[in-house]
């Protein structure tokens, strides 16, 4: 469209999705921690189970982790997807869910004892945590980790010397955001936005005065 790379030489602000875009998008199961009584493998089977009909990145690695370990799953009813959260669904009778930071916030429930430690480990090594919970309680942490992609740093500082802002945008939490971020000396970091909010960022920053262009 002439009319929008005409505009482009007057864009100040560039906005990067973060997962897939300025990351690999390549998520592997790093580690799991589970609450007491709850055997790795038994919620690490119930998390790909849950996640059996999820497109989603993050989704994929939980089952390919829980296949290389030839896990059995359990069968699964009224599954549904919780937008911009996660799933939930029902096994022998007890509803389960899967989902990061945004679903704890819509349940209510904030990590304790070795599952927070566990969380504030994963997320100062700028890895993302999925946990498995029932509606009181957090069953476990599963921490996954995603790779920068080499030329995402080149990016970021060729846009800053043409003196272009550079924001960065992800459902993943404040910590996964930063860390990551931090590797690419990016400044302005939008963390833990659900994906139907991501627009309201840009508008955010037209409100501003600013010309933002956004890749993702």
């Amino acid at each position: 469209n002439r009319l929008a790379l005409e505009a482009a030489r007057e864009i100040d602000v560039v906005i990067f999705d973060k997962t897939g875009t300025l990351t690999q998008g390549q998520f592997g199961v790093v580690d799991i921690a589970t609450a007491e009584g709850w055997e790795k493998d038994r919620a690490l089977g119930l998390a790909a189970a849950l996640e059996g009909d999820s497109e989603h990145l993050i989704a994929q690695a939980i089952r390919r982790f829980a296949r290389e370990r030839k896990l059995t799953l359990p069968s699964i009813n009224d599954f549904s997807a919780l937008k911009g959260r996660g799933v939930q669904a029902t096994v022998e009778k007890e509803t389960y869910y899967v989902g990061g930071p945004r679903l704890l916030e819509m349940l209510s429930l904030t990590p304790q004892g070795n599952i927070k430690d566990f969380t504030d480990a994963a997320n100062s090594n700028a890895q993302s945590v999925v946990y498995l919970t029932t509606k009181g309680k957090i069953i476990a942490a599963i921490s996954i980790a995603d790779v920068v992609r080499p030329e995402s740093k080149q990016a970021v500082e060729s846009l800053r010397n043409m003196g272009i802002e550079v924001a960065m945008l992800t459902g993943d939490s404040q910590a996964v955001a930063k860390a990551v971020a931090n590797q690419l000396g990016i400044q302005r970091v939008f963390a833990e936005v659900l994906p139907e909010h991501k627009d309201q960022k840009v508008i955010e920053l037209q409100q501003q005065g600013k010309r933002v262009a956004m890749v993702g």
